[in-house]
């Protein structure tokens, strides 16, 4: 992209536009896939819709209404014009709009997500400067040895040992769900940004913050585990090569101490490879938060899905589909422009 004094923000918008479409095909051609996916498996929508003793004619009515009767690529079309409507369908389990039941559920798992990455920056970044500044040496040693240990440990047993150490043996914090009822009855919360955590932190709601910060631990410790490591090792690798950069090895002649050699300048070269991983990491840590979610009894999109593939609800599994991809291209989009507001080196073509 061309720098060139207020020129600036008209490429910045054209490269948006461009991204924004590129992002509504890839959006397109999720839905048409997983639709063409979920009509081939062998279900009976009508008849989960109807229930077991509904009889043939019920079902061959409910078929109809549902537009389960007609071609495969009207049924496409319906759909696709549908959700650019707004209408993602009904649930055949919940008998409610799919996308009115994804609203409902979307900020519990947000907020999870949101945990598990500000965790993994918390824990990474540190880490990955402790990696770098004592490289080769028993800090650097630690660190890729626990990053690569918390990168492969599985999901689910991660969980599972979490629960049974911290809830079980010690019981510092609930074993399960997102939150105390008693508590949250006698101490509701304000909706401000639906995120229930920050809305009782903005509130100055203090007990529904905390009982909600409690069930949050465990479950954001989970979903950080991975990208701890991942952004770890990131940040290591980037550093050590940002060391070796002409201007970085002036810095250190000029006397600059080892911390601001790391922290100021390094650091600085460092951020872009990092904010290029944010938007893989949240689509990891979004897909990851589903196992997470059915292991800890979170009502989210991660159970909302389970019950959804259990009970053969095909609109149901296409509105999450397609609403996660909606979210992961939206990561994309905003590291991509926050890497060409950040970085004068990056071109926009």
């Amino acid at each position: 992209m061309e720098r060139t004094g207020n020129g600036r923000g008209l490429p910045v918008a054209r490269y948006a536009a461009r991204r924004l479409g590129l992002a509504a095909l890839v959006a397109l051609g999720v839905v048409v896939l997983t639709f063409l996916i979920a009509w081939v498996v062998p279900s009976d929508p009508a008849g989960v819709w109807a229930g077991p003793r509904a009889s043939a004619g019920e079902r061959a009515r409910i078929r109809a209404q549902l537009g389960l009767d007609r071609p495969l690529a009207a049924q496409i079309a319906s759909y696709v014009t549908g959700v650019l409507r707004g209408d993602w369908g009904l649930s055949v389990r919940t008998h409610r709009p799919v996308l009115t039941d994804l609203l409902a559920l979307l900020p519990n798992t947000l907020q999870l997500v949101l945990a598990g990455l500000v965790t993994g920056l918390v824990v990474g970044v540190p880490a990955g400067l402790v990696a770098a500044r004592w490289h080769g040496r028993a800090p650097d040693a630690l660190v890729r040895t626990g990053a690569l240990l918390s990168a492969s440990v599985p999901t689910f047993w991660l969980a599972l040992l979490l629960q049974m150490f911290f809830a079980s043996r010690l019981g510092l914090l609930p074993i399960a769900g997102s939150h105390d009822r008693a508590v949250l009855a006698a101490h509701p919360v304000t909706t401000v940004t639906g995120l229930p955590l920050l809305d009782a932190v903005l509130t100055g709601n203090g007990a529904a913050a905390a009982d909600l910060f409690d069930h949050l631990v465990l479950p954001a410790l989970v979903v950080a585990s991975y990208p701890a490591a991942v952004i770890a090792r990131l940040v290591r690798a980037s550093l050590l090569d940002a060391l070796g950069e002409p201007h970085i090895q002036m810095v250190r002649a000029l006397g600059f101490p080892e911390r601001a050699v790391l922290g100021r300048f390094a650091l600085r070269l460092a951020w872009n490879p990092v904010l290029q991983l944010n938007a893989l990491v949240f689509g990891y840590a979004l897909v990851n938060t589903f196992l997470v979610e059915e292991v800890f009894d979170c009502p989210g999109l991660g159970r909302y899905a389970a019950e959804a593939v259990r009970s053969l609800d095909v609109p149901a599994v296409v509105g999450v589909t397609l609403l996660v991809a909606l979210l992961y291209l939206a990561a994309n989009l905003a590291v991509d422009l926050a890497q060409a507001a950040l970085d004068p080196r990056i071109t926009l073509r």
